[in-house]
């Protein structure tokens, strides 16, 4: 694969920044794209460019605006309250039709750029209930897009079955621990680096860093 090329779908969090490493380790040329839907923290954004433009990636930022209007949800709107699903319901945070969007608008962009290989960093262990985080989507997915464009693109799922605390670890491994610690953004409330600690992002995040350390004994 080191001569291969690769797309990151990179949304400037922890889990993205970290198949963003793990992408540049193992690819020859890989670059990210990131996806303005309206989300709620425009920070999102600048964080992701400032993460690429420092790791020496280049960077493509796609209008998603029509997301916002169809699938109103707490990434979008200010009213609309962050919290976990409750009786079986999907969480307040969950965007219908996300990761389908984003992965096909990935797919027509790798096709441009001749890139093979399409990274995201969606996980079924810490998904939070969300449907288009399942590994058998993203398989059906791949498939659809190969027989779509006559392609042979191979989607990559580095976190899929790691939980929060084995995200950590690879990070780690990545010697990028301390990088995605502070410059990225996955607090629902739009705070960088260790967040507002309250939301349910941070909580997993928190709780995942927290179990890593003291595995290592840092903690």
């Amino acid at each position: 694969m080191k001569n291969d090329k690769a797309l990151v779908v990179f949304s400037g969090g922890q889990d993205s920044t970290t198949c963003l490493f793990w992408a540049k380790e193992r690819f020859a040329e890989v670059e990210a794209v990131t996806f303005n839907y309206n989300q709620r923290h425009k920070l999102e954004i600048e964080c992701a460019q400032e993460i690429a433009k420092e790791l020496g990636v280049k960077h493509h930022i796609l209008d998603m605006s029509l997301l916002n209007q169809l699938a109103p949800n707490a990434l979008t709107r200010d009213e609309i309250e962050v919290k976990d699903g409750e009786e079986g319901e999907l969480p307040s945070t969950f965007v219908p039709g996300r990761n389908l969007l984003f992965l096909s608008f990935t797919g027509v962009l790798a096709s441009q750029i001749n890139a093979k290989h399409i990274i995201t960093g969606v996980c079924e262990t810490d998904f939070s209930g969300y449907p288009d985080c399942r590994d058998v989507f993203i398989k059906s997915l791949n498939v659809t897009l190969n027989l779509s464009m006559d392609q042979q693109f191979v989607i990559h799922t580095p976190l899929m079955w790691l939980n929060k605390a084995e995200t950590w670890k690879l990070a780690d491994e990545l010697n990028a621990l301390d990088y995605v610690r502070e410059k990225t953004l996955t607090c629902y409330n739009g705070i960088p680096s260790d967040g507002c600690g309250e939301c349910p992002a941070c909580h997993l995040r928190q709780k995942g860093l927290e179990e890593y350390l003291q595995e290592k004994g840092e903690l």
